[in-house]
């Protein structure tokens, strides 16, 4: 027995007939999709499946990969405190880094949803600075502004209060590579700001004939409703947050000074690999930090659930 299945229908309201697609429109439809798939093959999968093989050898650019297995793993993990403290700074930088930006681009979002004389110009000063994203300007810009003769310092001394320059001071350097991330808040601003559109203007209506102030409205309505957006911008800017490397780089002169301060791990797994020749150790720590952060973002997923509310969730 056959099961009937709705047809679509045309405009004239009669059933319209579904044919497969011929050989020559499947090849056409591949052959448009070549340019993505070799890419994908060349650019991408290619290059990672080598860069697992080198995980498990001993290469130094100069010679032929020697099969050595899981010794650059266990060498890792077991040896090298140095790959410890690279992990040490970059969870402090993410996790420091991430909430603050998060924070700042929900806040400027909130002050830019209403309408007011010049909104949009303010949208597109607070979005800027993402414009520029990792660049390597953008990071010499903050090293001068950090440094002993920026302006940072000089506002400092102004004020009579003496330090070491903040991008020379251990306990500091840190705290540059986090205000230049939190600085650049514009892109989840964009997004927090479409998400407060979708609000409709009528709960906030009811609230206030409830008696509801502006916080318990942000609390009851804003918040729940932009759980959402606000979880989208979570996993983005948490992978974001474990990638830095530019900024760290340019401010410490590619040493992940003073004293390792600014060592993230991208930055210590440049310098194992193009600093020490040590290719094959450098492979594996890109695998450990992809299977690291891959494990990360499964737990934002698996505990996204107790706290995102989708609008939808009661038609499923």
């Amino acid at each position: 027995m056959t099961v009937a299945t709705p047809a679509a229908r045309s405009g004239s309201g009669r059933p319209a007939i579904r044919r497969k697609p011929t050989g020559r429109e499947t090849v056409a439809g591949y052959v448009f999709l070549s340019p993505w798939l070799l890419g994908l093959l060349g650019i991408t999968a290619i290059p990672m499946l080598y860069s697992l093989y080198l995980s498990f050898t001993d290469f130094d650019l100069l010679s032929s990969p020697q099969w050595i297995g899981l010794a650059n793993y266990q060498r890792m993990f077991t040896s090298d405190p140095q790959f410890w403290h690279a992990v040490r700074v970059t969870i402090v930088f993410a996790v420091t880094s991430v909430p603050l930006k998060l924070a700042a681009a929900l806040a400027v979002a909130l002050l830019l949803n209403r309408k007011r004389r010049g909104t949009g110009l303010f949208r597109a000063l607070f979005y800027l600075p993402s414009l520029l994203g990792g660049s390597v300007a953008l990071a010499i810009v903050w090293q001068a502004m950090f440094g002993g003769n920026g302006a940072f310092n000089g506002l400092l001394r102004i004020f009579g209060i003496p330090g070491e320059p903040w991008v020379n001071d251990p306990n500091t350097a840190l705290g540059t590579l986090v205000l230049l991330a939190v600085w650049q808040f514009g892109a989840p601003m964009v997004i927090f700001l479409a998400g407060l559109k979708q609000i409709p203007a009528e709960l906030y209506e009811a609230a206030r004939v409830d008696g509801a102030g502006r916080f318990r409205q942000l609390l009851s309505i804003t918040l729940p409703i932009l759980s959402p957006v606000i979880f989208f911008n979570l996993v983005l800017e948490t992978i974001h947050g474990f990638q830095g490397f530019t900024a760290a780089f340019v401010i410490s002169n590619g040493t992940g000074g003073p004293t390792d301060s600014t060592m993230l791990y991208t930055l210590y797994l440049y310098l194992r690999g193009f600093g020490d020749f040590k290719m094959g150790y450098a492979a594996a720590m890109a695998w450990v930090f992809v299977l690291a952060v891959g494990l990360l973002t499964a737990v934002l997923f698996g505990t996204g659930r107790m706290w995102v509310h989708y609008s939808d969730a009661g038609e499923r």
